[in-house]
């Protein structure tokens, strides 16, 4: 029983998420890209960027999904990002 406990805890701990929030995306970056600039922090587990379905562009901005509170702190640490000549 105990054994079971500790998996399903470790489970738990393995589904936290921890998101930023970017904004002012160029238009010419792709969900890649932010994966690849964002990853130098640490595990990116997810990066979410919507699409406008009547253009086609995506909305400039994003979340980017961490798995440990560490990760967002060393984004944080950074004064600024640039992507592609832009401050996100």
């Amino acid at each position: 029983m105990a054994a079971a406990s500790v998996v399903r805890a470790a489970a738990r701990r393995s589904r936290r998420l921890f998101d930023i929030f970017v904004a002012e995306i160029p238009w010419t970056v792709s969900t890649k890209e932010l994966k690849e600039y964002f990853s130098q922090f640490g595990s990116v587990q997810r990066c979410q960027l919507p699409f406008d379905r009547d253009t086609g562009f995506h909305r400039r901005y994003c979340w980017i999904k961490f798995s440990a509170p560490e990760e967002v702190q060393n984004v944080l640490q950074k004064d600024s990002h640039i992507l592609e000549g832009s401050k996100v």
